[in-house]
Order: structure tokens, then C-alpha cells, then sequence
């Protein structure tokens, strides 16, 4: 496909995020811009292609977004309960079991069934099922089928279930002259954690910077109307590029057990959070989405649509993906060495 003809991709992903935005879908302009996308390029000759450097703009911006949740107040309460938050994304991790034994069912070798069922990013995954002789196809497939069966049904079922969600009575003023320093700073830091070769650095960056001044000056700003939607829409956009025709076509049976465990995981994730609420006190629908396997951005969009505690969502997502990623090799080299 010729270069120039990528450009089109946040054009398809704009007409997709419209159209969903027209029917209330929730997460509209990422969700609608996810399947607008996929549906070009499984449905179509026309193999979009990510713009350069879009999907981290997006994430940029949505993790300032993300970050201005947090406040001294909110962050006290996620502290106080630091043991349960801890222990629900140890749930969640260890949920992943049940992707492992599908895995296993299905003819995969260990190292492939293990690192493709592990609910961390897609390319941290693939890099240590590589150092561990995964097979690094079925393991980057298996990881984006989660993100986007979760991406697909969490945010329809929490938006069925609540409905719209509740904005908040008093939407706070935009600061411009907080959001001219917290974005280009913003921007250094995710070039650093990028240099350090650090996962997700376009989204954490952004947000450990956001969340910090919110917590140590409290700047009671947001970002402007429709910034949220332009992360969303470019983060959607670049997500669609990773699936084909293809993929969907290419070993039905391995795409079935995936979703399959990627359901099983969902619901073991919401039952604990169901023990975690009766132990805690803690909301119920926010202690549910940080537990869901999907990506960060995603499930904190969620929970800011719906009027949910952000900075307690994306706690119980940051400290999952941290489990996942300092223990998934270790725990596996162990495995390996209990069955030899």
C-alpha cells in the first residue's frame, strides 16, 4: 500500500467514530473507529495502515487525561486500600490459568500456551515468550484478541448495566496554562521511558506526570472538550491496523479457546472483584472494571464514561500489568522446572 495512502486510516476511524457516537455506542470513537478500520481491511482489497506515530499521540493525551483523576483525596483512599487492590490484580493475573489449560488443550506447546494467555501487553509478551521459545505468532494473535474482545463487550455491558453513567455536577475549569506545561513535559518523560526501553511509555509517561501534580498540587483542571475523543479515535484507529482477513481466518479453533479463556478470566475477575466489594466496602462497578483483563487506556476511558473512580480503575490496571510483566518469567521458568 503506498505511503501516502496510510493517511486514510484516521479518516475511516473518524467516519466509524461519527457513526458510533450517532447510535451512543460507548467508547464511541474508539470503539467505532476499532471496527470501522477492520472492517476495511478484512472486508476490502484496502489495507490501511497505522499513521506514523498516531496511536501514541493518542495515548498521550488520554494519559494527561487519565492522570488529572487523581487528586490527594482519591489517592488516600487508593492507598488505604493498597492490600485489596494488590490482591485483585493478583486475581486477575492468576485467572490466566484458565487460558493456560485451554492453550494446553489445543496442542499449544507451554511457552506458547503461557505467554499468550497472560493478561499484559502484546509486545512485552511476545518479547519474553521470544526469550522463552514461544511460538511468537499465535502468542501476538492470542494478545490482541483479548484486548479486542475486551475493548468489545466491557464497555457495552458496563454501559447496558449502568447506563449512561453519572458526569460529574461540577465539571471542573480547563487550566491552560497547566495543560501548556503538563503536555510537552509530558512528551519528555515518554520519550525517556521509551529510551529505557520501559512498556507503554506514550501512556505511562503522560500519566505518572498528570497524576503526580494532581496528587502534590491538586490543579482541579481537566482537559478541553473533545481531547478525549481525539486520543480515543486515534488510539482506535491504530488498534484496527492489527487485524486482517487473515487473522480471523487462520486457525479458528486457536481463536475460539482464546475467547473462550479471555471469558472465563472475565468472569472469575468479576467474581472476585463481588468478594473483593463485600471485604472493602470499595464500589462494586469500579472494583470490576480494574480487574477486567484489558488494556489501561481502555478500561479507564470506561470508567471515566461512566462516571466511575478513575484513579482507583487504573491502580488495579498499572499494578496487573506490573505483576505480569516482573513475574510472568520467572513464574514460568519455575513451572518448566517443576514438571521436568
Amino acid at each position: 500500500m503506498p505511503e501516502r495512502h496510510r493517511y486514510a486510516t484516521p479518516l475511516v476511524g473518524l467516519a466509524g467514530g461519527w457513526l458510533a457516537s450517532l447510535a451512543s455506542w460507548p467508547l464511541p470513537w474508539m470503539i467505532g473507529a476499532l471496527l470501522a478500520v477492520i472492517l476495511v481491511r478484512c472486508l476490502t482489497p484496502w489495507q490501511l495502515q497505522e499513521i506514523p506515530h498516531g496511536r501514541k499521540a493518542g495515548q498521550w493525551v488520554v494519559g494527561i487525561g487519565i492522570g488529572l483523576h487523581f487528586t490527594p483525596a482519591l489517592m488516600e483512599q487508593v492507598l488505604a486500600h493498597l492490600g485489596p487492590i494488590l490482591l485483585g490484580a493478583v486475581v486477575t493475573t492468576a485467572s490466566s490459568i484458565v487460558g493456560v489449560w485451554l492453550m494446553l488443550r489445543s496442542g499449544e506447546d507451554r511457552a506458547t500456551a503461557f505467554f499468550a494467555s497472560m493478561p499484559g501487553g502484546s509486545g512485552e509478551m511476545v518479547n519474553l515468550g521470544a526469550r522463552n521459545g514461544a511460538q511468537l505468532g499465535p502468542v501476538a494473535a492470542a494478545q490482541s484478541l483479548r484486548v479486542l474482545a475486551v475493548v468489545l463487550c466491557v464497555p457495552a455491558l458496563f454501559k447496558l448495566a449502568l447506563g449512561a453513567g453519572s458526569p460529574a455536577s461540577h465539571p471542573l475549569a480547563v487550566q491552560w496554562g497547566v495543560l501548556a506545561l503538563l503536555f510537552p513535559l509530558g512528551a519528555l518523560l515518554a520519550l525517556g521511558w521509551q529510551y529505557l526501553r520501559q512498556p507503554n511509555p506514550w501512556l505511562f509517561g503522560p500519566l505518572l506526570l498528570a497524576a503526580t501534580v494532581g496528587v502534590a498540587f491538586d490543579p482541579h483542571t481537566r482537559l478541553p472538550d473533545g481531547a478525549s475523543q481525539v486520543g480515543q479515535w486515534l488510539i482506535g484507529s491504530g488498534l484496527g491496523c492489527h487485524f486482517t482477513r487473515q487473522f480471523f481466518r487462520k486457525a479458528p479453533l486457536f481463536l475460539a479457546r482464546t475467547l473462550l479463556g479471555t471469558g472465563l478470566t472475565m468472569a472469575l475477575a468479576a467474581l472476585a472483584a463481588g468478594l473483593l466489594y463485600l471485604v472493602t466496602g470499595l464500589d462494586l462497578r469500579s472494583l470490576t472494571l480494574g480487574m477486567m483483563p484489558g488494556g489501561i487506556a481502555e478500561m479507564s476511558l470506561t470508567a471515566e464514561t461512566l462516571g466511575l473512580s478513575v484513579p482507583l480503575v487504573t491502580a488495579m490496571q498499572v499494578m496487573r500489568l506490573f505483576l505480569v510483566l516482573f513475574l510472568a518469567e520467572p513464574v514460568y521458568r519455575r513451572w518448566i522446572k517443576t514438571i521436568r
